[in-house]
């Protein structure tokens, strides 16, 4: 695997505590994946337009 792009730890904390459920590692690993994704989008879009400072507007998360 990759380098873990979310802290763990914190990620538990906030499904214990809002949900009462423990957090497999493979949940974790499925974040971290999601955030790599998240950025590559977020740097592709900065370099369509010619930028080299991805933005907000670039990770566009539909659902939120």
């Amino acid at each position: 695997m990759a380098d873990v792009l979310v802290v763990t730890s914190k990620v538990k904390k906030f499904i214990k505590e809002k949900g009462g459920y423990n957090t497999s590692a493979e949940t974790v690993e499925m974040l971290s994946k999601a955030v790599e994704q998240l950025c590559q989008k977020g740097i592709d879009s900065a370099k369509a337009d010619g930028r080299k400072t991805v933005m907000a507007r670039d990770i566009v998360i539909d659902h939120l």
